[in-house]
């Protein structure tokens, strides 16, 4: 073996060769498949215009190795891979793109333009696929699947169609959240940020000139869709306006006062304009009192005819125009700094509108059953997370599922042209109308919410709901046996309502029981002083250049090692820096047993007689339950923890050293350390799969089998009195290195050590070992102390370091003089702390400063004293 790993001579190369050879697919591992054992995990899937960022990094990193156990422990694995076709995103990137060109999609027409949204799924999908291949991922790729592909879109639509006909999907005007670039939103669609606007106090004149009032608002803009000003009903300062009427400044429309008691008294001057088309609590408010609802502006947020002379300007730039008009008719009392939180589009950052629009609508009752199955039995990991989705499900209102878009899945509804009869369908073209028989009909334009088909992902990949539009290799009865309900899910916590929850929905409903049976939900992942990742301040981690600066497998370790449940995750270039290290450990651990045996037999293949043997098996015997019940609870740093201390403490530190001095044992340690590889596999599967065939003498491209479909470490003999001894070999060894230090010579050979044991163990087995890595010539055992020694005392034995046969005196002069010095800097700490003069006029701080340097000096010196007096 050289003398470096090479991880860029080896990932793409190995990844390649494992899936040519069908290792991801479900019967990749068929030769080590127990009865009854099967496993499946969706992939969320992203979307077709992304690249891998670090948070899909700690996501697949993390489904990877849980699938890559249970593969190799025997089940019959699933992961199921895919993109999602992102309907607004690709639809702006596509009109981005356009535009570029010196076109729109309207000259280009709906036909053409999703022509060209697929052929930028076709050229950008498969880039986020290539970027998954380079971390080295594996799921089920033959299997993955496209949200709009054929047999997808025939589940959205029977989905669609089963819920219209149910009466669970309606078409409503109603309020939504309204994007004037990208239509209708869902409530969790919007990102709410505080902003620094402004508060505006108008002034509204009664009609029959007997005064005026004064409102605050924050948007001024909209004052021409008021339809009433309100009150409280108990506010006595206005029981004799109730009913009169004002007139809206700039404008001859009148509108009455109210009074509703929705308005805080408390608040500003108690007096509320009411815009029902245009506010979510105006809107209820509208309804309440059976209030005209006026639009003032359109979907394109361009001012209509009810704001005279404004209209045709875009609601936003029209806010200074407004302003100024009534500034200069003195309708302003004032202009007050206000923070307060403004609704933005999740896609485009666009500012949000409340706007009254016809939409389809999901009831809230689909619900119902998977919120008390879910709240019933908590399968989430951390467990907290069932309050966050408890609180939210709670108050879940309908869901706005139609979108104004063209890309993605059409709303299967239909009108006929000639009785106006509406109706949900499967066919792309009915036939003719279900009432009249007609042939003329409409579709609706809208699209379907992206989260809709996403909502199906537990079950519609699985083959549900596809009519027979699947590849081949699918068996649609006995997929969805093995692999529905999902054994897990792994997800980030930012998409638990976009997507797990409206899954725990639609798979309830449809199938009647939830569709996972865990959810694990990962916490962010930010940078080292724990910032949130972002371009603007530049602090963004690549995973793909991590990859090529470091490997796929020290990206994947870091990121498992530090997935502590619950937590954020800090990344920086120390952790990766850390875990390259350990690959060096692992890669130069293989270089030793190699440059002292040519190849290694498997575990299961040979008999442990050695001692140290015998230890070390008996120590990864713990290491691979520990890892086990890890895995089995989605530990995931604790699993990775577990092998690092394993590896580097235990088989390298203290197992290849003890091995120096039981050269009969390496061909054992080899063999235990390939049963280690396998146990680190899952998490770093290169340099595993490298490392192993390297002790086996095979390689993995001359046809060997790779690690992934080996099976996983399990039962392997323990050895407790072995251990016990070790434990005590370890303790003295430990005491002896101590003891040296004190003389100085922590690095340099003795010629003579005597050792007092509490325990006995077998003294003739245990001296080698201990004369090697604690460097002691002779080593003899004792039952009673030995004098004119430098001793150290531990839990289970002492030892002594005799003076007769060392030479004191270097020693004991450098701890003289340093005693020397210590004890000047000691007098003259002590005298400057004790004139009361300095004490009263130096500042406090450096009172406190020189108090803490005096208690340092006097336990430094009362150490130097102990060592010379221990010497002497």
């Amino acid at each position: 073996m050289s003398n470096k790993y090479e991880p860029s001579k080896v990932e793409d190369n190995y990844y390649k060769i494992c899936e040519d050879r069908g290792y991801f697919e479900i019967d990749g591992n068929k030769d080590i498949q127990e009865e009854g054992k099967n496993f499946s995990i969706m992939m969320p899937p992203p979307n077709v215009t992304g690249s891998l960022h670090i948070g899909h990094a700690l996501t697949f990193t993390l489904q990877d190795i849980i699938t890559r156990y249970k593969r190799m422990d025997g089940f019959k694995t699933l992961w199921q891979p895919g993109t999602d076709h992102a309907g607004i995103a690709t639809q702006n990137v596509v009109e981005k793109q356009l535009l570029a060109e010196g076109t729109t999609k309207e000259e280009l027409g709906r036909e053409k333009f999703l022509e060209r949204a697929w052929l930028q799924k076709e050229t950008s999908g498969g880039n986020i696929v290539h970027q998954m291949r380079k971390l080295g991922v594996t799921p089920a790729w033959k299997r993955e699947r496209f949200t709009m592909d054929e047999g997808l879109k025939e589940a959205v639509k029977d989905a669609f169609v089963s819920l219209y006909n149910d009466g669970h999907i309606t078409q409503n005007n109603y309020m939504v959240n309204w994007c004037t670039h990208d239509g209708a939103l869902s409530d969790i669609e919007v990102e709410h940020e505080e902003v620094n606007g402004k508060f505006y106090h108008m002034i509204y004149k009664f009609a029959d000139g007997s005064g005026e009032l004064q409102v605050a608002t924050t948007r001024p803009e909209t004052y021409f869709g008021d339809t009433a000003i309100m009150v409280h009903p108990d506010d006595e300062r206005y029981t004799d306006i109730i009913g009169k009427e004002v007139v809206l400044p700039l404008t001859d429309r009148k509108i009455k006062v109210i009074t509703d008691s929705h308005v805080d008294m408390e608040f500003g001057t108690g007096v509320v304009k009411v815009t029902p088309a245009h506010d979510q609590n105006d809107y209820e408010v509208g309804k309440r009192h059976n209030l005209e609802f006026i639009k003032c502006f359109d979907e394109a947020g361009i001012l209509n005819d009810y704001c005279g002379e404004f209209q045709g300007l875009e609601r936003l730039e029209a806010r200074p125009v407004i302003v100024k008009a009534l500034e200069n008719a003195g309708y302003i009392v004032k202009i007050e700094d206000h923070k307060h939180q403004v609704g933005h589009c999740y896609r485009c950052k666009n500012i949000v509108e409340p706007f009254i629009s016809q939409q389809w609508f999901l009831s809230e009752k689909v619900a119902k059953s998977s919120i008390e199955k879910t709240k019933a039995h908590n399968n989430f990991h951390p467990q907290h997370w069932i309050n966050s989705y408890t609180a939210w499900m709670d108050e879940l209102r309908p869901w706005c599922i139609s979108r104004q878009l063209w890309w993605g899945h059409r709303i299967p509804v239909f009108t006929c042209n000639s009785c106006n009869h509406q109706w949900a369908d499967t066919a792309d073209e009915p036939e003719a109308c279900p009432k009249c028989g007609e042939k003329h009909y409409t579709q609706d334009p809208d699209v379907l919410d992206t989260w809709f088909s996403s909502a199906l992902w537990a079950m519609s990949p699985l083959g549900w709901g596809n009519n027979g539009k699947l590849p081949e290799l699918y068996d649609l009865e006995q997929d969805m046996k093995d692999f529905y309900p999902n054994s897990l899910l792994i997800t980030g916590f930012d998409i638990m309502f976009f997507w797990v929850a409206r899954m725990m929905m639609m798979g309830d409903h449809f199938q009647g029981e939830l569709p996972f049976k865990d959810i694990y939900m990962h916490a962010l992942v930010r940078d080292e002083h724990g910032a949130k990742m972002s371009k603007s301040k530049g602090n963004v981690i690549d995973p793909l250049d991590m990859v090529e600066e470091h490997s796929a497998d020290i990206i994947r370790f870091t990121l498992a090692y530090l997935a502590i449940q619950g937590r954020d995750i800090k990344l920086g270039a120390k952790n990766l820096e850390q875990f390259r290290n350990f690959t060096n450990k692992l890669y130069n651990a293989a270089n030793f047993l190699t440059l002292n045996v040519d190849t290694f037999a498997d575990l299961k293949d040979i008999e442990i007689k050695t001692a140290l043997g015998k230890y070390m098996q008996s120590r990864l015997s713990h290491a691979v339950e520990d890892v086990r019940e890890a895995l089995e609870a989605f530990k995931f740093n604790e699993a990775a923890s577990i092998l690092y201390k394993f590896v580097w403490t235990e088989f390298c530190d203290w197992g290849i050293e003890y091995s120096k001095a039981s050269k009969e044992s390496i061909s054992e340690l080899g063999a235990i350390f390939k049963e280690t590889l396998k146990l680190v596999s899952p998490f770093m599967p290169f340099i595993s799969d490298y490392l192993y065939h390297k002790l086996s003498g095979t390689s993995l491209e001359d046809g060997a089998e790779s690690l992934m479909v080996t099976s996983f470490p399990k039962e392997i003999t323990q050895d407790k009195e072995t251990e016990d001894m070790f434990a005590i070999i370890e303790e003295a060894i430990t005491a002896l290195r101590r003891a040296k230090v004190v003389i100085d010579m922590g690095n340099s050979k003795i010629a003579k050590a005597y050792i007092k044991l509490d325990k006995q163990i077998d003294a003739a087995l245990a001296k080698p070992f201990i004369e090697k890595l604690a460097k002691v010539e002779d080593i003899e055992f004792v039952d009673a102390k030995v004098e004119n020694s430098i001793t150290d005392v531990s839990d289970n034995l002492e030892v002594y370091l005799p003076t007769s046969e060392i030479d004191m005196s270097p020693i004991i002069d450098k701890l003289t003089k340093q005693k020397e010095k210590t004890q000047k800097e000691f007098d003259k700490l002590n005298g400057m702390l004790s004139n009361e003069r300095f004490v009263a006029n130096a500042p406090e701080a450096v009172v406190a400063e020189n108090k803490k340097a005096l208690e340092d000096a006097k336990t430094k010196l009362e150490k130097i004293e102990n060592e010379l007096k221990a010497i002497s």
